[in-house]
């Protein structure tokens, strides 16, 4: 099992099937837990995994940049995240505010919150969770859905290029899937093209258990078909 021990954590979408696995991950890796969401979800996440802070915000608003701010973390493992679908001639600018905002807004809020501290100790990680549409670059009725996951790949790839020599690095998770969730066995989504969240949260716990020779700057996790 990786240690985290000497990690501090923000993991965001707190309460969601995967931030709920990778928690429990990273709680059995012996890593402090930072967790940053929503109400109930948020509060359900609070109750079942201890943590050093736990932050109830809307990260499409630009003023949780300061709250995360004043949390010191080594790693953001960013979760937070939304997933829609609709014909490409019925898709409205709305729908493309809303994709961008839940999938790519939340990110760069979260990054603008807690890169200061890590520039400051000249080291951290940050993980962002973008899809198998994006690596594809392609996916029928999910041109925005794939556009703003894509757009989340672009952006922290381009910040490890950008911030490697000052000790931040990057890396891109893609589950080449959809991931295992109640929600989504009752749309009906066929069991071998389901990945298993717990799958998903030991890889996570791998890439952040690499050395700076061996860092993992993106990770494609497939379904077991």
């Amino acid at each position: 099992m990786a240690n985290l021990g000497s990690s501090t954590v923000m993991l965001t979408g707190a309460g969601g099937a995967l931030a709920t696995a990778i928690a429990q991950e990273l709680e059995d890796a012996g890593a402090q837990i930072v967790l940053v969401g929503r109400g109930e979800a948020l509060a359900k996440a609070a109750d079942r995994f201890p943590a050093t802070e736990v932050i109830d915000v809307d990260l499409t608003d630009p003023a949780s940049i300061d709250l995360l701010r004043k949390v010191k973390v080594d790693t953001l493992v960013h979760t937070a995240g939304a997933f829609s679908m609709q014909d490409a001639q019925k898709a409205t600018t709305t729908d493309l505010n809303a994709m961008f905002g839940a999938n790519m807004l939340t990110l760069f809020h979260a990054v603008q919150g807690v890169l200061p501290s890590m520039l400051k100790q000249k080291d951290g990680l940050i993980m962002g969770v973008s899809a198998g549409q994006a690596a594809r670059l392609s996916g029928p009725r999910a041109a925005l859905y794939t556009a703003s996951k894509a757009a989340v790949s672009a952006y922290i790839l381009s910040l490890h290029d950008e911030l490697k020599a000052k000790g931040v690095r990057g890396c891109v998770l893609y589950p080449m899937g959809a991931i295992d969730t109640p929600t989504n066995r009752d749309a009906g989504m066929s069991w071998d093209s389901l990945i298993d969240p717990r799958g998903l949260a030991k890889s996570v716990a791998h890439a952040l258990t690499r050395p700076d020779r061996a860092h993992v700057t993106e990770l494609k996790v497939y379904p077991d078909v």
